[in-house]
């Protein structure tokens, strides 16, 4: 019985890792293929020659993509983005999942709270009323308008919450004989425990400001204001149109080993970089923090 335990458990694990090597590879190809097409020749790629790997190796494209400053500023403002942002976020979501993690009996009108929240989460204002919010307060062209609209995800402080609501309530009982204040408790207890949900709701806050393309395109009437990602959407839209106007001077060159497939996979490969950086040195909190969430004591 324990030999056929044994040999089941083997087919399972095969079966299971196959799986997951299927899944992950077809997650992986696509990009790595992007990846290919960006380092490729015009020529190669017009005639469908690229695969995996680069053919007729050149970096005209990433070339072309940082001339001009327009794509190291529209960076600049997505980073300024996402600091500020990330930050209000996480600043918000903690002084409100704290008080809303606490029964009914310890906070008054909770409840009446937490309804409200969740028709927040189920039912939005619109976009034009935000926009003429946005407006009458003289946010636009302003990065406080790509900011504050979404200063607290609800679904994330919600998350938040019930990572608060399994942490023991004896430690803030012992804390509150030495005589610690709420505000105290939360900072100098509760927020050294929530090291992984912070960093599991963080990179969800920073991968939904860093991929917002379409705030940018409401908000921003001058294009030099664009973030990142609304300014790789309008280069998409018109790269052949871009490429017939720059197709003179010193870029020559350039556009002679380039088109728009490869202009558009180096600067879609660019965009995606910085959050492919961040999410290793978060994946040890993420993996944690969603046990966390799943387990409660």
């Amino acid at each position: 019985m324990k030999q056929y335990k044994t040999r089941a458990n083997r087919i399972f694990n095969a079966v299971n890792i196959t799986f997951l090597i299927l899944v992950s590879a077809t997650c992986l190809l696509p990009f790595i293929h992007l990846l290919a097409v960006s380092f490729s020749g015009s020529a190669a790629v017009n005639a469908g020659k690229v695969g995996l790997l680069p053919v007729d190796f050149t970096t005209s494209a990433y070339e072309f993509a940082l001339r001009g400053g327009k794509f190291l500023r529209a960076l600049l403002i997505s980073v300024e983005r996402v600091v500020l942002g990330v930050g209000l976020n996480l600043i918000l979501m903690v002084l409100t999942a704290y008080p809303l993690s606490k029964s009914s009996k310890k906070v008054a009108g909770r409840n009446i709270y937490m309804t409200f929240f969740v028709i927040t989460m189920l039912i939005s204002g619109g976009m034009i009323p935000m926009y003429l919010v946005v407006t009458k307060l003289g946010l636009k062209d302003t990065i406080w308008s790509l900011i504050l609209p979404g200063a607290l995800p609800v679904y994330n402080m919600v998350i938040l919450m019930n990572f608060m609501r399994g942490i023991p309530e004896e430690i803030e009982e012992a804390a509150v004989i030495d005589g610690a204040t709420p505000f105290q408790i939360l900072v100098r207890i509760l927020l050294p425990v929530l090291k992984p949900a912070l960093a599991t709701v963080g990179l969800f806050c920073i991968v939904s400001h860093w991929n917002d393309w379409f705030s940018g395109m409401i908000y921003m009437n001058n294009p030099d204001n664009y973030p990142l990602q609304t300014y790789l959407q309008s280069l998409l839209q018109n790269f052949e149109q871009i490429l017939q106007q720059q197709g003179a001077g010193d870029i020559q060159r350039l556009l002679v080993q380039m088109n728009a497939r490869t202009g558009r996979a180096a600067q879609l490969f660019l965009g995606a970089l910085p959050v492919m950086m961040i999410y290793p040195f978060l994946q040890k909190y993420f993996t944690k923090g969603l046990v966390m969430g799943s387990v409660k004591g």
